[in-house]
């Protein structure tokens, strides 16, 4: 299911120097306003989950999950050079599996990692806060990979609507709209952290076990479906 070839293929896809540089904004970002709140407003539990929960969780993962997601295969569709890869002999599923455990590594680190230092930073990881986060971002990153991988498979506009979605649905109506937070990523994983924080300090509107199953549904789901979707385009192109 993991094809080594694929992979490397794909990694030096998402880490351009251009890309790269687009992963790095806003993880850089983060801790650098981390720095600045710090400095100014000292040590403070309260003050890191607001920043963590809605610069962090809100913003950074979903939109970082977008650029690795989509880029994983939507540029080879768009420039056509996927129909090199599909004439190689590797199993349609095995291609989805092996760009989804790269987009999945590639959101983690540019994510979950730079959420633990600004973590830390913030306040030490008081009350298990910089902890509760980061398995959030991690737990976070698997959907969206999978989420933005198979809109990557589907749509040629992968990126403007992955955007949409992370801004408008997850950054806004995820946080601030009551019933669409049960329908949130977001609020799939703060249910994770919820339990990993252990207080108060971390709370979300989803019950773990619901939450749980719904990461691990949407995450299958996706997975198989853009796994679909790449069979009919090969299809496609056959005929």
């Amino acid at each position: 299911m993991y094809d080594p070839t694929v992979a490397r293929l794909t990694y030096r896809a998402l880490l351009g120097r251009r890309r790269a540089l687009i992963l790095g904004a806003l993880p850089l970002l983060l801790i650098v306003i981390a720095v600045a709140v710090r400095g100014l407003a000292g040590a403070d539990d309260q003050t890191a989950s607001d920043l963590l929960g809605g610069l962090a969780l809100a913003t950074m993962v979903p939109i970082i999950g977008v650029i690795a997601g989509t880029g994983a295969i939507g540029p080879e569709i768009d420039d056509g050079s996927v129909v090199y890869l599909l004439s190689k002999p590797v199993k349609r599923p095995t291609i989805i599996f092996t760009k989804l455990i790269v987009a999945i590594a590639v959101t983690m680190v540019f994510s979950a990692l730079p959420t633990f230092i600004a973590g830390i930073i913030l306040n030490g990881n008081g009350q298990q806060i910089a902890v509760a986060y980061t398995v959030a971002a991690l737990v976070a990153s698997i959907a969206y990979a999978a989420i933005f991988l198979l809109l990557g498979t589907v749509s040629r506009h992968a990126v403007v609507f992955g955007l949409v979605y992370a801004l408008v649905w997850e950054a806004l109506f995820g946080s601030l709209v009551e019933g669409a937070r049960t329908l949130s990523v977001q609020q799939w994983s703060l249910a994770v952290a919820q339990k990993v924080a252990g207080g108060d300090m971390v709370t979300s509107d989803v019950a773990l076990p619901t939450a749980t199953v719904l990461l691990t549904v949407v995450t299958v789901l996706a997975t198989w479906y853009a796994g679909q979707k790449l069979r009919s385009l090969t299809l496609a192109g056959e005929e």
